[in-house]
């Protein structure tokens, strides 16, 4: 089934491109289904490149899904042009009164910040506090599901050196939970960060699960509150595959002190070669088995009778 995007969004091409189904918004209200509704702030500078990712995963399902991107007001971003977020994007202000299915926070360029020093802090507690009542799942990822674990549960980030950085083998934590059906025993995703969470920490929240992690550094991988159908997933297994060549080769011509080679991504640790792609089913799976079973199967048909999210059981 396809996914919905605004009209004309630039993704559109590239995906086509791809043989991935999408639909413009005049054909999709021809069409009497009622669609998954999900909202995405987007809190990446290069807000196309964050959109065409997440959109090849989302709309690599049997499902129709209609999506909504939101930005902060409260600092405008730089690398995005004024126009571009007027045509394709809103503010919270003006989806704030709207119920949706799921929603997506991503990363931020933050990361070494302390969270309340972060421009639009505010703004992204007022969100996250809203998503308990007006979203059925969420899904945040990198410093998104750092953000998130320390408004809902206190658990502050740490600096780690060297960065995080390269493509790590991970385990599951879990069995036969359904986030992770079709998972291999191992399996490799993508980190690109200067901070971590800490197994410890998360463990000291007796809501929460640690559903999968990696064998060395990259450290937690998932975290969820199963019961408040909240996921927290610190890798990027959205990322295409020159994402991580893109920062390293922009890392070194800024000059930037020890940087590292990505870690399990070129071949030979050869930034000369091109890199190998190890994450892309995973990707596919883990965002269409979010939609699957935590959106689809349990939403309600009707969003205005969703509850909070402490209210469910």
């Amino acid at each position: 089934m396809p996914i919905k995007i605004p009209n004309n969004l630039p993704a559109t091409k590239i995906l086509e491109g791809e043989n991935i189904f999408v639909m413009d918004s005049d054909r999709a209200y021809s069409q009497d289904i009622r669609p998954l509704k999900l909202l995405i702030l987007n809190l990446m500078p290069i807000k196309q490149v964050t959109e065409t990712q997440l959109l090849r995963l989302l709309g690599n399902t049997p499902l129709q899904v209609e999506v909504d991107f939101i930005y902060t007001e409260s600092y405008v971003p730089t690398h995005t042009a004024a126009d571009y977020l007027t045509e394709f994007y809103g503010t919270f202000a003006e989806v704030r009164h709207k119920k949706y299915d799921g929603f997506i926070i991503t990363g931020a360029p933050v990361e070494q910040m302390p969270f309340e020093e972060v421009a639009y802090w505010e703004e992204v507690e007022e969100i996250m506090e809203w998503s308990k009542s007006h979203a059925y799942s969420t899904f945040h990822i990198c410093w998104g599901a750092q953000a998130g674990l320390y408004y809902h549960y206190g658990i502050n980030k740490h600096d780690v050196t060297p960065k995080i950085f390269g493509v790590y083998k991970h385990h599951l934590c879990v069995e036969n939970e359904r986030l992770f059906r079709g998972f291999d025993d191992e399996f490799y995703v993508p980190h690109s960060r200067h901070t971590e969470v800490r197994k410890a920490d998360i463990e000291k929240i007796p809501e929460l699960t640690i559903m999968a992690e990696s064998d060395g550094e990259a450290g937690v991988y998932a975290i969820a509150n199963l019961d408040k159908r909240q996921f927290f997933i610190t890798g990027h297994a959205e990322y295409d595959p020159l994402s991580l060549k893109a920062e390293y080769d922009r890392d070194m011509a800024a000059g930037i002190p020890n940087v590292n080679v990505p870690i399990n991504y070129y071949p030979n640790d050869d930034p000369t070669r091109t890199p190998i792609v190890r994450w892309r089913s995973v990707a596919n799976l883990l965002f269409a088995n979010w939609l699957n079973y935590y959106v689809y199967q349990e939403t309600p048909y009707e969003l205005d009778t969703l509850t909070p999210s402490d209210d469910r059981v």
